[in-house]
């Protein structure tokens, strides 16, 4: 598990077992913006059960791997930050799945 002390995309758990990225920390869409951010932006989108503007976005734990391997392998391309690509947990989450370890900090 990474534990550096930066901002990352806020994530939380839901007893139903649904991954929750905050709204605000999601990659934007941008017409005529990057390949790559665009890109991650649709992957993302992709897999999420829910995806909605203003609203944060919800992942299955069917999902989890994929999301794991995506967050990954964008954040291994050198286009995207930590930031961007690492969730960061609350600190009062009982436990962060093992599948989404690599992938993710505590608050």
């Amino acid at each position: 598990m990474i534990t550096p002390t930066l901002v990352a995309m806020r994530a939380r758990i839901s007893d139903d077992q649904i991954v929750f990225i905050h709204h605000e920390d999601v990659p934007e869409y941008k017409k005529g913006g990057s390949i790559v951010r665009n890109s991650y932006f649709w992957a993302l989108r992709s897999i999420a059960a829910r995806a909605y503007r203003q609203r944060d976005w919800e992942y299955e734990a069917e999902v989890w791997l994929a999301l794991q391997r995506m967050l990954r392998s964008f954040g291994e391309s050198g286009y995207l930050g930590l930031s961007e690509t690492l969730l960061e947990f609350p600190s009062d989450q009982a436990e962060i799945p093992a599948v989404l370890k690599p992938v993710s900090t505590w608050q």
